[in-house]
């Protein structure tokens, strides 16, 4: 592909629609991942309950169940657009309601308000993963997902960093409803774009939008590659999934203000995430994706043993910049070919459910293993912790050699 190309291919409609399906899926997960552990750290919440928190995700891991239903049914606006417009609404009304609550009085209640911003965010997921698949031809795929990763990481910006730094100057209640309000840029872009066009056309009924997925998914390959593909989409993130659950507690713990966290361990992460998500699409292009996950993998596991030298070597402003930067850049990578290759692995015709499938596979770590890092950190400390994490990385890379062969190319 010639510079032309690339730059006709990077300046396109379709590249600015997956920035902003990228911001708008992100922003939610974030908030639940970074602002609201701070938040509970910050008035004194034990390191265990917040640890448990990371079982509010639990729609992450079974939106399979109910995307079938996206797929048969049409809201008015549309079959994509109408159900994006309508997770994003319920987004924006529910999550400025965690400023009414207080971490040690409400505890329960922030944890089931929490529970339906993830319902929420778990379906709009569905919905926008869909509508990127159905948008972008073969050839943008690696390139396409890499710029919706890379904004569902710059959203991180929002409650990690601004959000942290808002904190120390207002309320929570205004800096939940701040944050809040950094949806209707997605919501925007919902009400702008098209109906993506589907050559032949959406299930005509609930079983066939529930049953033909999976059928058409085991019978691609046989039960035993499926299998596998599986049980790889589970433990190729598991490691670093794990050693970012507490990242922000870890900062805390370190000694770091939420400014000092705001202003440089998060915006320390946002060019290196930035060119790590781009140099991941375009070397995709060269390497093709078996040999990406293979490559992109190996920098994903050694950013891990940064946060060990981070624990070790306390507070440093500096060593904080340069270990995220590195964690930033090898995990925007790893996230790059990992959706390239949930992407391939999908059938344009069963989108949502099986883009739902694939994904609530990955979240299954973020959800399960995560809810025990409280007690892992507390029980070895977080240098030893970090260390687990890289061991628990190398399972998903030996899944390679049978899932994604380094001599069998992959457009």
């Amino acid at each position: 592909m010639t510079n032309t190309d690339w730059k006709h291919t990077l300046l396109n409609q379709r590249m600015l629609i997956c920035i902003f399906t990228g911001f708008t899926s992100g922003l939610p997960l974030y908030i639940l991942i970074s602002l609201l552990p701070a938040w509970l750290r910050s008035e004194q919440v034990d390191l265990k309950s917040i640890g448990l928190f990371a079982l509010i995700q639990l729609p992450f891991t079974w939106k399979f169940i109910w995307a079938p239903l996206f797929d048969r049914y049409t809201l008015p606006m549309g079959r994509r657009r109408g159900w994006m417009l309508a997770t994003q609404i319920a987004l924006l009304l529910t999550i400025p309601l965690f400023g009414s609550l207080h971490p040690t009085l409400d505890l329960w209640a922030i944890a089931y308000l929490a529970a339906v911003v993830a319902f929420f965010s778990a379906s709009q997921d569905i919905v926008l993963d869909a509508y990127r698949r159905e948008l972008l031809p073969d050839a943008e795929l690696g390139l396409g997902n890499a710029v919706h990763v890379n904004a569902y990481k710059i959203a991180g910006l929002v409650p990690g960093a601004l959000s942290l730094i808002l904190a120390d100057h207002l309320p929570w209640n205004a800096v939940f409803l701040i944050t809040a309000l950094f949806m209707l840029p997605g919501l925007a872009m919902t009400l702008l774009v098209k109906e993506p066009i589907i050559a032949k056309g959406a299930p005509k009924t609930l079983r066939e939008a529930v049953v033909e997925p999976f059928h058409e998914f085991i019978g691609r390959n046989g039960l035993d590659s499926a299998l596998l593909i599986l049980a790889f989409i589970f433990f190729y993130k598991l490691g670093d999934s794990m050693a970012t659950a507490l990242a922000t507690p870890f900062y805390l713990d370190m000694g770091f203000s939420k400014t000092e966290i705001g202003l440089v361990a998060k915006n320390a992460g946002l060019w290196p995430s930035v060119i790590g998500g781009l140099l991941g699409g375009v070397w995709m292009v060269k390497l093709g994706i078996n040999r990406a996950l293979w490559i992109f993998g190996v920098v994903q596991m050694v950013a891990i043993l940064g946060f060990a030298w981070l624990a070790t070597v306390g507070h440093s402003l500096f060593w904080l910049a340069v270990v995220i930067g590195v964690e930033a850049f090898g995990v925007g990578l790893g996230t790059a070919a990992f959706v390239a290759f949930i992407a391939h692995t999908t059938h344009p015709l069963y989108t949502a459910t099986q883009f739902a499938l694939f994904t609530s596979l990955a979240a299954v770590p973020r959800t399960f293993a995560n809810a025990g890092t409280g007690w892992l950190v507390e029980w070895m400390g977080w240098k030893l912790f970090f260390l687990f994490c890289f061991v628990i990385a190398i399972p998903g890379m030996l899944l390679l050699m049978k899932v994604a062969p380094w001599s069998a190319d992959r457009p």
